[in-house]
């Protein structure tokens, strides 16, 4: 009993929120870069409000790239800019930078899918009313894309909940790690299993109250 109270103490709480800390930060943070991307890119788009075929086709091609880098590689990748920015490579805080890098892109992708959905008369009112690039991408673009865009938050808060498992294979911290190094390589199954239910729960609860979060808003 002794050595299940110090495996959970010592062990699972701290790693679990190392990995709640990682998601928050690099959700926020990916989240405020994945939206003004998405902005942009339906703005420039040729159906856009703002059509700019050069600006469109260059980020779009960036994005792009950065989605198709598997996320253990591009974490190696960008050490020297991680260790530039956090000062170090290794923990939470540099896991950060990859996860937000990874994340984005994917983020303004679902976004700008949502955004693109929103009913073309609606933004043709608006420009016959005198509204302007602004207030037809905040308030009827994105007032209207709201639900949607909750529901991308939910998906991108899951995903992002998979790199930090993954991003604990090159020392980030959290579940990952204890998972990869006390769980698989030490052969504790107590550990590895224990941490996969962690895993569920925290992925339950995101969907729960993203789907709640949904409705209300509907």
């Amino acid at each position: 009993m002794d050595d299940i109270s110090v495996l959970v103490n010592k062990i699972i709480v701290p790693s679990l929120v190392d990995t709640l800390y990682m998601i928050l930060f690099s959700t926020l943070l990916s989240a405020i870069l994945g939206f003004v991307l998405a902005i942009v890119l339906v703005v420039t788009d040729d159906k856009g409000i703002k059509p700019n075929k050069v600006v469109y086709s260059i980020l779009s091609t960036v994005i792009n790239i950065l989605r198709s880098f598997p996320f253990i590689i591009l974490a190696v990748a960008i050490i020297p800019f991680t260790r530039m920015v956090v000062g170090t490579s290794i923990g939470e805080k540099a896991a950060i930078v990859p996860l937000t890098i990874a994340a984005a892109p994917f983020i303004a992708r679902l976004i700008e899918s949502s955004l693109n959905e929103v009913n073309p008369s609606l933004i043709e009112a608006a420009k016959s009313f005198g509204a302007s690039n602004s207030q037809i991408v905040f308030k009827v673009m994105l007032k209207e894309a709201i639900p949607s865009i909750i529901s991308d938050l939910t998906l991108a808060i899951i995903s992002i909940l998979g790199l930090t498992a993954m991003a604990g294979a090159v020392g980030a911290g959290g579940l990952g790690a204890v998972g990869l190094t006390y769980g698989y390589q030490s052969f504790n199954d107590t550990i590895m299993y224990t941490t996969v239910i962690l895993l569920i729960i925290v992925v339950q609860i995101v969907q729960f109250i993203g789907n709640i979060a949904y409705k209300k808003l509907k």
